[in-house]
């Protein structure tokens, strides 16, 4: 009977020991091989670049509205063989002004049409898999403030990067550049305002840590009414307008991507401030449940504000090339005037793109065959950004 003991503690001990290994290879090898797969680069050959389109794009002020790399398990002070956003990346395509976005709760799926705000959470998942803090495996204000924290982390081990929290730091970052260097701004937003956990006084903390750009919502409704792709096509709460009202009257960014259209249309109704869709396509070019119908985008662009154009395929119909994006920025203009369109990439966000950051200048070349004047590439790479970010960050 001893023996039988002893035999049947060493096999609990072996099992135990397994399923410890299986435990420590999950958090070793998973966050890579899910990361690298949801945002892959298509293989491709190098794009072809003039050298006019080269030396222009060297002259521009490039700035993107929209990015996720905080969600992933990188540093982004090296140069990463995956995923499509880092700091070197940044450098080689010109990028003087990039936001990243803390996604903090998104659905399984990623269901354009329709999501219950009770699907399961991709984001809980990630958080224990990548071993963030035991605090952000349940609360989503802890996953906006953690995102920050990174990237405060990051800022300073690079020291080239200035986190972004007025219109002052946009001129150092402008003047430094203007002297040769290769400074860049990161603008920190959330993806949805649900980190607010139904609190307004944890908007102050989320601006505290540096957010500046605030999206109503992602993927389903939430406390503050509905979302593109929720279920009800519902407009804005109590609350919502409560949000809206207090991030109107604040030096931030109003960000309505992701929100329906009825909740467009009152914050368009209620706000006189230039609001931004920070990443989408246009219906124009490519009619999709991710886009806004062309009047709600019309009416955007009407408040001064400006469009993000993405770059993968939901929003794009499939052409996520960088002519073919560069066609559907093209489009935008024609549809918006040129200083209502803007970059809003979503690299990193769970999408497969064409080319990364580093290849921007591809970008250019495509908008010059479109033919797009010099002067209205400078303001759709870059220009039309900082003019909203001035004025919204300036108070």
């Amino acid at each position: 009977m001893q023996r039988l003991f002893v035999w049947l503690g060493r096999i609990l001990l072996g099992l135990v020991g397994l399923a410890v290994l299986g435990v420590m290879a999950f958090w070793l090898i998973a966050p890579r091989m899910v990361g690298s797969a949801r945002n892959n680069v298509i293989d491709h050959d190098p794009y072809p670049v003039s050298e006019a389109a080269a030396a222009l794009h060297d002259t521009l002020i490039v700035g993107d509205w929209h990015a996720d790399p905080l969600l992933w398990k990188r540093d982004l002070t090296e140069r990463g063989d995956w995923g499509q956003v880092d700091f070197p990346r940044l450098v080689e395509g010109n990028v003087a002004f990039q936001v990243f976005t803390a996604v903090t709760k998104s659905p399984a799926g990623l269901n354009y049409e329709e999501n219950s705000a009770e699907a399961f959470d991709n984001i809980t998942l990630l958080a224990f898999g990548q071993l963030w803090p035991i605090r952000t495996w349940t609360s989503l204000y802890e996953r906006a403030a953690y995102q920050a924290d990174k990237m405060a982390r990051f800022a300073e081990e690079d020291g080239r990067v200035t986190i972004i929290r007025s219109a002052a730091d946009i001129d150092a970052v402008l003047a430094a550049r203007a002297e040769g260097r290769d400074q860049m701004g990161a603008i920190l937003g959330i993806e949805g305002s649900h980190p607010l956990e139904g609190d307004l006084a944890n908007l102050d903390r989320l601006v505290d840590k540096g957010h500046r750009v605030f999206g109503l919502h992602h993927f389903f409704d939430n406390e503050l009414g509905g979302s593109l792709h929720g279920q009800a096509n519902s407009g804005l709460t109590d609350f919502g307008r409560a949000v809206v009202a207090e991030i109107a009257a604040r030096p931030l960014i109003l960000d309505l991507a992701h929100s329906s259209s009825k909740v467009v249309e009152e914050v368009l109704a209620m706000t006189d401030i230039p609001l931004v869709v920070s990443h989408t396509g246009v219906t124009a070019y490519c009619e999709t449940p991710r886009n806004l119908s062309d009047d709600l985008m019309k009416a955007v662009a009407q408040t001064g504000g400006t469009v993000g154009i993405g770059y993968w395929d939901e929003v794009s119909c499939g052409k996520i090339d960088p002519a073919s994006i560069a066609e559907m920025i093209a489009a935008a203009v024609e549809l918006l005037g040129e200083d209502h369109v803007s970059l809003g990439s979503d690299f990193d966000g769970s999408v497969e793109t064409a080319f990364d950051t580093s290849e921007l200048a591809a970008l250019t070349q495509g908008l010059l065959d479109q033919g797009l004047s010099e002067d209205q590439i400078a303001k759709v790479m870059g220009g039309n950004m900082v003019r909203v970010l001035k004025a919204r960050l300036g108070g």
